[in-house]
């Protein structure tokens, strides 16, 4: 091998999937002891290059030379074998499963003699891989009683449990707290301190420029450009990855603020949250900020009736209602556009058309019971172009669709429903730049149209930028609330700590 730092070398790789060039003659170096951040919008063919070296998908051309010897990855297995892991930004956990079964599936300690799992030893093992990483889980809790957050922290130490060459990191801190992403920046200090080489795929820019050592473009499934992270800014990289300038990341504009169409008071459910209270008025963005297990998400969905409230009321223009389905949230115009758009918000196996109609297929039937065909048609095309959804058809199954436009499909399903509230829990998690300012675009129209939006997000400048007023949440109840003129980062981040607004020294 001509450079002993080289471990890794993909050569002019190339892939094809129906309708789609996902990558086109794509080549790239990695480095013992570094980490190479991969960028590039979403379909530009980052993550289909990483399953390609995971061996989940076979290069139609193109080679993989592994410390200057040519390999041929067949399988998640082979690559594993060849001191290859990966953090996959789309969980795939066994629900009924433990956390520690599985960290260590397919591979459980075993008594000797009876081959049976040493479950004492696969407690042990595990543990010492949280204390490795620094955080704080039951090993023996099944992976459906957690959150997406704790699955992704979940996700991360079995990538790391490996104790690979090579570890693929793609959007490893979508879902985790500023807290947790200090440790992991800290595991990869360690592991490339000790020659371990991190391939790492994010869309946060801080993220990048904080721990990266080089960086590799792509665009349109094609090579852009490779650089050290020291001839580079945020706008040189933003530019080469959409080429083109994007002026401002948050492009809020004011919208004329309307009556009050969803009142919240003393909102309650059981162990999780108690007592919240706000209200959401026409053309309004409010924010909904707090860390990991705060209450967020379980007050989104109490809201659109996923959980049944224990206390408190809801009310819609002045009037309590009863959301005790998300069919009653429906009918009552409210939307929710759920953290986990794979898991929660999509069909992965139907069609873009299929997905975008599957809320509102009544308006599109004849005697509410057949589909007009051609009325439906006439409408998912003018959402696809509405929204700028990038698809090669209307009928193209939407699990092939980059995670951006996967994500316009789900606001296009709500959209159709024409709710008065849009919650959105996470709306740009794991979403390029370039279609997280064309969501926040959408956001304004949406609030300029009179439309009452919702939206939690783990990212301070997203809430910072976009919102009107902020309202925080600490282990389930509100401990402040900002409006835009009092916007303070740290202050907002005093109250997801636990202190009260009033609390906080200037």
């Amino acid at each position: 091998m001509g450079n002993p730092d080289v471990i890794l070398e993909m050569r002019n790789i190339s892939k094809s999937f129906p309708g789609v060039q996902a990558l086109k003659d794509v080549s790239l170096t990695v480095r013992s002891g570094k980490v190479l951040a991969l960028m590039g919008e979403n379909g530009a063919g980052k993550s289909t290059l990483m399953k390609i070296l995971q061996g989940i998908y076979k290069p139609d051309q193109g080679e993989i030379v592994l410390k200057g010897r040519r390999v041929e990855i067949d399988s998640p297995k082979d690559a594993l074998r060849l001191g290859i892991s990966m953090i996959h930004q789309e969980l795939s956990p066994v629900l009924e499963m433990t956390v520690a079964e599985n960290i260590f599936l397919g591979r459980e300690p075993h008594y000797r003699y009876t081959g049976i799992v040493n479950r004492k030893k696969l407690r042990r093992d595990t543990l010492a891989l949280f204390q490795d990483i620094g955080i704080e889980m039951n090993p023996n809790k099944k992976l459906s009683q957690l959150s997406v957050a704790e699955m992704q922290l979940v996700e991360i130490v079995k990538a790391i449990s490996y104790n690979s060459d090579i570890i693929i990191m793609d959007e490893p801190t979508s879902a985790i707290t500023d807290r947790e992403v200090e440790k992991l920046f800290q595991i990869i200090k360690r592991l490339t301190d000790r020659g371990k080489a991190i391939i790492y795929i994010s869309h946060k820019m801080d993220e990048i420029f904080r721990i990266c050592d080089e960086i590799v473009v792509l665009r349109d499934g094609q090579f852009i450009d490779a650089k050290p992270i020291g001839e580079l800014d945020q706008n040189k990289l933003i530019s080469l990855m959409v080429g083109r300038e994007l002026n401002n990341v948050f492009p809020k504009e004011t919208a004329g603020i309307g009556e009050t169409i969803l009142e919240v008071e003393n909102l309650g459910l059981d162990g999780k949250f108690r007592g919240v209270s706000f209200r959401l008025r026409r053309g309004e963005i409010l924010g909904l900020a707090g860390l990991m297990g705060a209450g967020r998400t379980e007050v989104a969905e109490t809201i659109f009736g996923i959980h049944h409230a224990t206390e408190g009321e809801i009310r819609i223009k002045g009037k309590p209602v009863r959301i005790k389905s998300c069919k009653d949230a429906i009918d009552n115009g409210i939307a929710l556009v759920s953290e986990d758009r794979k898991l929660k918000g999509l069909n992965l196996k139907a069609s873009v058309q299929n997905n975008i109609t599957l809320s509102s297929l009544l308006k599109y039937s004849v005697l509410r019971q057949i589909v007009n065909p051609r009325l439906e048609r006439t409408v998912v095309e003018q959402q696809i172009e509405a929204l700028n959804i990038k698809t090669p058809s209307r009928k193209q199954i939407v699990n092939f669709l980059s995670g951006g436009n996967q994500q316009k499909v789900v606001i296009g399903k709500w959209l159709l429903c024409e709710p008065d509230v849009l919650i959105l829990d996470e709306p740009t998690r794991g979403i390029d730049v370039g279609a997280k300012y064309e969501i926040y675009k959408m956001m304004n129209l949406l609030a300029k149209e009179g439309k009452a939006i919702l939206m939690i997000s783990s990212e301070m400048p997203e809430l910072l930028g976009m919102s009107d007023r902020v309202i925080v949440l600490h282990e389930g109840e509100v401990t402040g609330e900002f409006l835009r003129e009092e916007f303070d980062q740290e202050k907002i981040m005093a109250c997801a700590a636990g202190f009260k607004k009033g609390e906080i020294v200037a």
